[in-house]
């Protein structure tokens, strides 16, 4: 028997292993079974080589909880380790066993699956054990070795009976930890790391229903056996070729992720890259609502088969985290901070990477199937406009595919759409104006007006619209949208020939006191004369495109950049001076009768924009009723 101190830099390296090393102590657990997974696979690889004489069988993973022992065995079949290794690895902390081993076997390790990261993960056990065993055979001919310690820098080694190959690690629970005794605690760390990892991982028991036997009546009960309870996928989708996976593949693994989703995702991408680093993956395009904040978080993030996180912002660009599915990188580190990860190098080649494998995977669905790419344009599109103001690489390439959708259901790229309105909606300034609704009932009748000029008018309904718009007008020469309800169309697109007013500029000024008496000083509408079609509506409320889009973008994040604060309503009465309607209230000399007719037509107009609500629609009711008697 030997006993000696471990080999650390400060008298007890378990304190701070206990509050530094991992911010969860839950941790432990995938860490330990890392390791058991390092073990087998360097195995695995050695046999391959020629290198281990021995036969590589099926090895599993057992985790055992004894609950009345309060012990955790982790028990794997791997290569185990030698009386020196224990000392080179186990005690001596800062050394990694990964790290020699990938050296020694530079080339024909690369591929190989190992983690990397035997050393400190062990010590992590310390964060929910008061005493920790080793006890490993390696798969040289060499005796089996016994290796405990609690807590304290000094340990204990000595010869143990162990006789088959591997190595079991016992863990003595601490009383703050019981938690992970339970078989529901550790069912649910097993699920959440180790789900896809790439050896067997086995759990308990669960009983199988086997075939009857030949000849067995209708009700004789069919025969069970007890079979090992394996809870991982050692070869998940992720990890397979392309062209050895279906459609149905795809959706099975989708389900497999994430069981609690019932709807279909719309479609999938499948990452695979070797360099300049190495990533796999498959993300999918679910179905998305225009609640931002309730979409993120959904990609999950692995490093060889082991679940990191599900928190990717910095590895995954932002607009991407509205996705869902899987992204497998040894090169991402496991335990580091989110400001490390956004400076790391690989990092942001790997968020450009992905960037870059979107939106050809989109560019190819868009030329390959317009049709179907139509069809779930607006369960993707929030997506589209995110990454179009986020990622200017994407925007460039995004161009080319986005889609802009018009009141009649007919799907245009800005360029078919630029050529499509450019000989009609050019102003007199030579600048395009693009009319555009965000609710094709509220805003209706402004919609067949601007249509009954011929003009096109898109439906541009997302919450973040307002942003994008304000990009595309700064990066596109000489183009506008405005909103059919931001002005009389007339206005929206000035055309050269403009209508001459049936009033003087004194009956003018007359006719916008009076009105500007019985709305009130302090109403939130500025009154506007024009002079338009006689036909026209007499009266019109519109709201300035610019004051309202940065109070949209305000809602979205993004108005506080132009320091503007909580911005107030703002509209403006457009009264056309041709009307007869408006006539008539000019020439009107009963006072009574004259704000009855104002108050009557501005009524109807705050009807037609969705602004008549509460005692003023029941009054405008009561006063419609009396008018009809």
């Amino acid at each position: 028997m030997a006993t000696g101190k471990i080999n650390v830099s400060v008298d007890n390296i378990f304190p701070l292993i206990k509050k530094f090393l991992y911010s969860d102590h839950e941790i432990f657990l995938r860490e330990l079974i890392s390791n058991a997974t390092d073990a087998t696979l360097k195995l695995k690889h050695l046999t391959t080589i020629g290198e281990a004489k021995v036969e590589y069988g099926n090895p599993i993973i057992e985790v055992k909880a004894d609950k009345e022992g309060k012990k955790l065995h982790i028990i794997d079949q791997g290569l185990g380790m030698t009386e020196e290794e224990v000392k080179k690895y186990i005690n001596e902390v800062a050394f990694s066993g990964a790290e020699e081993f990938l050296n020694k076997y530079e080339d024909s390790a690369k591929d190989s699956g190992i983690i990397g990261h035997f050393g400190l993960g062990f010590y992590s056990a310390f964060m929910v054990a008061h005493k920790v065993e080793i006890i490993t055979k390696s798969y040289k001919d060499e005796p089996a070795v016994h290796w405990s310690c609690d807590g304290s820098p000094e340990f204990i080694m000595e010869e143990a009976k162990k006789e088959e190959r591997g190595t079991e690690i016992i863990l003595h629970i601490a009383d703050d930890s019981t938690e992970f005794l339970e078989d529901t605690r550790i069912k649910g760390l097993l699920n959440k790391y180790n789900k896809f990892m790439p050896v067997p991982i086995k759990f308990g028991t669960k009983t199988e229903t086997l075939p009857k036997p030949e000849g067995a009546k209708e009700d004789d009960p069919a025969p069970t056996k007890e079979v090992d309870n394996i809870i991982n996928n050692p070869n998940p989708a992720w990890t397979k070729q392309p062209a050895d996976l279906k459609t149905e593949d795809y959706k099975s693994f989708y389900r497999e992720l994430y069981p609690m989703q019932f709807e279909e995702p719309l479609f999938n991408i499948h990452l695979n890259v070797d360099y300049p680093f190495n990533l796999t993956g498959i993300l999918y395009f679910p179905k998305l609502t225009n609640d931002l904040a309730q979409q993120k978080d959904r990609i999950q993030l692995y490093q060889n088969q082991v679940f990191v996180t599900d928190n990717v912002e910095g590895i995954v660009p932002e607009f991407l985290t509205m996705l869902r599915g899987v992204i497998d990188s040894p090169d991402i580190p496991l335990n580091v901070s989110r400001s490390y990860l956004q400076a790391d190098g690989a990092v942001k080649k790997i968020s450009s990477y992905i960037t870059r494998k979107v939106a050809d995977k989109l560019n190819s669905l868009f030329k390959n199937n317009r049709e179907e790419f139509e069809a779930k344009w607006n369960d993707i599109k929030i997506v589209i406009e995110y990454g179009m103001l986020s990622e200017e690489k994407f925007f460039e390439k995004a161009d080319k595919f986005a889609l802009y959708p018009t009141v009649d259901g007919t799907y245009l790229t800005f360029e078919e759409l630029q050529e499509k309105i450019k000989d009609n909606q050019t102003d007199k300034d030579n600048k395009l104006v693009i009319l555009y609704t965000s609710d094709k009932e509220a805003q209706h009748s402004y919609i067949e007006t601007a249509k009954s000029k011929g003009y096109e008018v898109l439906l541009l309904d997302s919450p973040i619209i307002g942003h994008l718009m304000q990009k595309l007008e700064g990066s596109k020469e000489n183009i506008s949208f405005a909103r059919v309800d931001a002005d009389h169309i007339d206005k929206l697109i000035q055309k050269e020939d403009t209508q001459i007013s049936k009033l003087s500029d004194e009956e003018k000024e007359t006719l916008k006191s009076e009105l500007e008496k019985v709305i009130g000083e302090k109403s939130s509408y500025t009154v506007q004369l024009e002079a338009m079609d006689s036909d026209a509506s007499p009266f019109t409320i519109t709201e300035p495109e610019f004051m309202r889009r940065m109070k949209e973008m305000q809602q979205t994040g993004g108005g506080g950049m132009f320091g503007m604060g909580q911005m107030p309503e703002m509209y403006n009465l457009i009264v056309n001076t041709n009307s007869a309607l408006v006539g008539e209230i000019l020439a009107t000399k009963t006072a009574k009768k004259k704000e009855r007719l104002i108050n009557q037509s501005l009524d109807l107009a705050k009807l037609s924009k969705g602004l008549l609500k509460g005692k003023d629609l029941t009054e405008f009711i009561k006063r419609s009723y009396e008018m009809v008697k």
